[in-house]
């Protein structure tokens, strides 16, 4: 069974969806996972990403935020 470790929680203004950030690790070790559980209504949708993936998905999002934060309201 992994462990689970909760990191944070928000909820994203349109839409409504609640997205939560995990740890988690397996017993045997291994590769830690960056758990990403995005609800929708009775909708789960979950993604196990390693942190090779987790740093590059976190590049694109950074640099696509800098680049459209002027263009929020």
């Amino acid at each position: 069974m992994p462990e689970i470790t909760p990191l944070d929680k928000l909820r994203l203004p349109f839409g409504g969806q609640e997205i939560e950030f995990q740890h988690l690790t397996h017993e045997a070790g291994g590769v830690p996972f960056l758990r990403i559980r995005i609800r929708e209504n009775k909708r789960f949708t979950i993604f196990d990403v390693d942190p090779a993936s987790a740093q590059k998905w976190g590049e694109l999002m950074q640099a696509w935020a800098r680049d459209h934060t002027r263009d929020a309201p």
